[in-house]
């Protein structure tokens, strides 16, 4: 407890006894008793050999119980180990290569490390740092090509993440890093730690190629990424039809079926071969299994099909649809919660285009705003 607040009343003897308090504050000073902690106790690192001068190896991590001006900052030391002066431990407790180290000359180093606090007098403790000196790498990194398909409203795409590169190495120790190639850095940027991709604001309609590669130090090689940006047509979502499937997830649908439903969407549905398929958005269900796709198709002279002709085509084509993935219903209208005469409604779908959903897969990557569904009785 670092003080205390207490409220002291003097009351004298008199008819009527008077009296009067005064607030005595009793800060607790703090006394350096409290030497740094490691965590953990102890360390073990790796270094490939051949890693340039100044590599960083390890992270030193110690705290204290003690105030904040008898705590850090701490002061490093390398007791032993270090004769050779192949290690560097700066300020912020980095262990970091003071030579190019090599596998043949030596495998293994112990270094007793110390830290000192800001107290008066000063606490100290101390750990151990095994640090092994391991081959280079000798096996390039491995990277699945990804696609990724965005659908926005037009000239309203508010940037965001639309995908994650999936990238393996069998060096046990490698770090990965991934780079993006920096005339695309005006439209995309790529972390360079974990390879998620990121969309800035306002992309237009078209196809853009990623010039994305993926390293472990030694070796870099190029990861195929390419995205497809679709914007919608207020048209569109005037003739949405909706299918709802049964029991699958949004990055199952994605990563499992999309393309082979698609393809088979297109042979039920198309009318022509110049016809287009637009899937709109994929959301889940509230409140259970199912998934709803929304979709749209335009004619080849550029109007759209309405939605009672399609469902048509699809009723038709139901069984072979049910090959790729179990449907569960295909919705123009969707009255069946509303007491409507004669069940007549009218329905409106709305997007929210500042709301994606990016569902994102090791191949595939699926953007796609947020849709309503509202129903209402006609009168």
């Amino acid at each position: 407890i670092s003080g205390y607040s207490l409220v002291v009343q003097a009351r004298d003897s008199g008819t009527p006894p008077l009296s009067s308090s005064v607030t005595v504050n009793v800060d607790i000073s703090d006394v350096n008793d409290n030497s740094p902690v490691f965590t953990p106790a102890n360390y073990t690192a790796v270094i490939q050999e051949n890693k340039p001068v100044g590599t960083s190896i390890l992270q030193l991590v110690v705290t204290d119980k003690d105030s904040f001006h008898n705590g850090p900052p701490f002061t490093f030391t390398i007791l032993t180990g270090n004769e050779e002066e192949e290690f560097t431990l700066d300020p912020h407790g980095v262990l970091r290569s003071a030579v190019i180290f090599k596998h043949m000359v030596s495998t293994e180093y112990v270094l007793c490390v110390q830290a000192k606090d800001s107290g008066k007098p000063q606490q100290v403790s101390h750990t151990y740092v095994q640090v092994r000196v391991i081959e280079e790498s000798i096996h390039k990194p491995t990277a699945i090509p990804l696609e990724i398909f965005i659908v926005t409203m037009e000239d309203d795409f508010p940037g965001g993440v639309i995908g994650k590169i999936h990238a393996t190495d069998q060096d046990v120790y490698d770090v990965l890093t991934y780079t993006l190639k920096s005339e695309q850095k005006s439209l995309f940027k790529v972390n360079s730690h974990d390879g998620k991709i990121i969309a800035l604001g306002g992309l237009d309609n078209g196809k853009y190629v990623l010039n994305v590669s993926v390293s472990d130090g030694r070796f870099q090689v190029p990861i195929d990424v390419v995205v497809h940006v679709e914007q919608l047509l207020q048209e569109m979502l005037q003739n949405t039809v909706t299918i709802r499937f049964e029991s699958v997830s949004p990055e199952d649908f994605v990563g499992l079926h999309m393309h082979g439903f698609r393809r088979t969407l297109r042979n039920a549905v198309l009318s022509q071969k110049q016809d287009s398929l637009h899937i709109i958005s994929i959301q889940p269900v509230a409140g259970s299994s199912q998934l709803d796709m929304l979709f749209a198709v335009q004619m080849h002279s550029g109007g759209f099909y309405k939605p009672a002709y399609l469902i048509q085509k699809l009723s038709n084509a139901r069984r072979h649809l049910e090959n790729v993935i179990r449907i569960s219903a295909i919705l123009e209208k969707n009255c069946s919660r509303l007491d409507c005469q004669e069940q007549h409604c009218e329905q409106s779908l709305s997007i929210d285009s500042h709301s994606l959903m990016t569902y994102s897969t090791a191949r595939i990557s699926f953007v796609c705003p947020r849709f309503y569904r509202n129903v209402r009785c006609m009168c």
